[in-house]
Parts: C-alpha cells; structure tokens; sequence
C-alpha cells in the first residue's frame, strides 16, 4: 500500500477554494480600516443569529469566552453548582470554576454526550444550571433536559462549539437554552484564521451584557462603565472571513454528510469499530467530527499515523485525571471506556475521493480487510 499524506483539516486548501471571496473580505477590512467593532462583525452577528434560529448572536474571541460570559450573564457565581458532562473539553468546566462555581460532573452515553438519566441524582438545592455539550455534531438531549431544566428552575448553557449547524426537531443548537456557546476555531466546522467564538440567545439582556462585557464592561454608544469586563470581542477581520464561510454552511453540512455515508458503507462491517451513527428520529448529526470507538484503541491510532492518516484521540485522558484541576473522580464508567477508544477520522470539505479511499483503505488493513 503506497503511502499517503491525509490530512485531518487542510486550511490552506479551504482557503484557495474559497480565495476570490476571502481576499475580497480581506481588502474590504483593510480599505476601510475597519478593524474592531466595525460592520462586518455586525453583520456576520446577524446572519449567525439567523442560521442559528435565535434573536441576537454577539462575536466574542474564542469559545471559552462565550461559555464565561454566559456563565456570568445567567449571574452564577460562587456557591452555586453547575451540572457538566464528564466527558468534554477542559474550557467548558473551566467556565464553571472561573466564575467560583462548582462543577458537578455526570457521566455520559455511548454516543459521547451528558447522560440525562444521571441528571437527577446529582442535584442539590444548590444547582443553578445545567452546561449540556453537543460533542462532534450531535447534540445532547436537549428536550429531556430542558424538561428537567423547566421543573427544577436551572439556567442551560449549551456548549455547542462543536456543533454549529446540528438540531432536534428543527431547534438549532445554540437556540434552546439561556445562550448557546460556539467556537471559530481553525479546525471547527466554521473555523477563523486565529481563534474566534459566539453568545446566541433569544434574551435582549443577556446580549446587551455579553456585547458591554467583552468590552471591559462598557456601553459604546454612551460611554457608561456597567462592571469590571474583559476584553474578548471577535475582531473584525475574522467576522468578515466567518461571514463568507457561513454562507456555504448548508451545502458543507452535505458534503460531511456524504462523506460519512461513505465511512459508514465501507466500514461498518468490522465489529470492533462504533461508528457514530445514532439514527434517532428528529436529532440531526452534522459530523464536526467523525468521532468513532476503536476496541484496539491507542493501538488503531497509532496505525493510522503511521500510515500517514491524521486523526484525532479527544480526550485520551479525561480533564478530571489532571491533578492540578482539583475535580473529585467519582469514577465514570463510560468517559473511561470511550477515552480509550475514541478517534475521529479526518472529515472535512476539503478532502477528495482519492484521500477518502486511502483513509478506508488504511482502517480496513489494520483489521486485516
């Protein structure tokens, strides 16, 4: 077998694909010198708000600040408790403790997300809210959750950086809860040139304070200070370059579609892969990633890599395994088995036939097919 390069996300090829347009994007800011706050970041706001299904969409720098301010928009704080799943990237419990709160960790499914049978079982009269995370384009069970939500009074702060685009029942990710939290990350299904994230929210509150507090708390139109902010406003340029990519959402949501079609047809025959394919009526998987579970584990990773295949092993080691966090293991079960397995396949838009096929044809092999 010849050996090839693949890729898990090639930028750079994005990037001649859609050149003519991000060069325009580029001289627009530039000519006009429009570079913080400026009318490609409110018009890429409007438009995000738009695909999204919510009122207001405020561009922030990076993911994690969306969840920080999203935690201090719904007033969380010290000695209150918030629900987060066990198996997720560290920002979205740093969120938590970095506005003085208590994560409370829960287990999660086969499919990656928070299991909400768990939900209950960790409540106090101390929980304020509940921080579900739509992992690799699939989204948690957001009408059970906004049940509980709904009956117990908790503010939901969905963590959707990874899943722009994913809905249930036609509900976007990012328009149930109080605020929906995205990332621009290079790697993201809508990925910036340097990092980047977003507040939605249908709460004219909750957006006036997240626009005064990235910031450093004030008004822009009045000059008023309305607290201590932070500085963390998504800068023009990437608005403008998020804003051209937006609009070919629809149709690259397709095309991770189709290419896990094809991941599924040709691979779904060897019974030591999970492929991530959930089937369930009205959940829509948008594939940010194609995040499967492999029995051989680091061993089909490593394979891969070797074979030149960039893959992708989140998270190996769960956040709550890292000492210097200070967070109880309680011990869960199922973020264990799935941090052993877990590895997503390259699946981006920028991938050809020819890649795809290599891809395939390297996992079949390890497996002796």
């Amino acid at each position: 077998m010849e050996k090839r390069k693949v890729r898990f996300v090639d930028p750079g090829k994005l990037y001649r694909m859609l050149k003519s347009e991000l060069d325009a994007a580029y001289f627009d800011v530039m000519e006009k010198g429009e570079l913080i706050n400026r009318g490609h970041l409110k018009s890429f706001e409007e438009n995000l708000a738009k695909f999204v299904g919510t009122k207001y969409a405020i561009g922030l720098n990076s993911g994690y600040d969306s969840l920080h301010v999203s935690m201090r928009a719904a007033g969380i704080g010290p000695g209150d408790e918030v629900i987060v799943p066990a198996h997720t990237f560290v920002a979205s419990c740093s969120a938590i403790v970095n506005v003085g709160a208590t994560p409370i960790l829960v287990d999660v499914t086969p499919d990656f997300n928070i299991d909400v049978n768990k939900i209950k079982e960790v409540m106090t009269s101390r929980t304020k809210g509940i921080m579900p995370v739509h992992l690799s384009g699939w989204m948690a069970d957001m009408p059970a959750i906004m049940k509980i939500a709904d009956k117990y009074n908790l503010v939901v702060i969905e963590d959707a950086c990874q899943s722009l685009g994913s809905s249930i029942n036609g509900i976007g990710a990012g328009a149930w809860g109080l605020t929906g939290c995205f990332s621009f990350y290079p790697f993201k299904i809508l990925g910036g040139y340097g990092d980047g994230g977003a507040i939605t929210t249908n709460s004219l509150e909750v957006a006036t304070f997240a626009r005064r507090m990235r910031f450093n708390g004030e008004d822009r139109e009045t000059g008023e200070y309305h607290g201590h902010g932070f500085t963390c406003l998504l800068d023009n340029m990437q608005a403008a370059f998020l804003d051209v990519k937006l609009r070919y959402m629809p149709q690259w949501i397709e095309k991770r579609k189709a290419i896990a079609n094809k991941y599924r047809e040709a691979l779904s025959d060897l019974p030591d892969l999970l492929l991530p394919h959930y089937d369930r009526p009205g959940f829509d998987h948008v594939y940010q990633n194609y995040t499967l579970r492999s029995k051989q584990g680091e061993e089909f990773s490593n394979y891969l890599k070797e074979h030149g295949v960039e893959v992708l092993t989140q998270f190996r080691k769960p956040y709550y395994k890292h000492k210097a966090l200070n967070l109880p293991d309680r011990g869960f079960t199922e973020t264990e088995a799935l941090s052993r397995e877990v590895c997503s396949l390259p699946m981006n838009v920028e991938i050809d036939d020819v890649e795809l096929d290599y891809v395939i044809k390297v996992v079949r092999s390890f497996y002796g097919k």
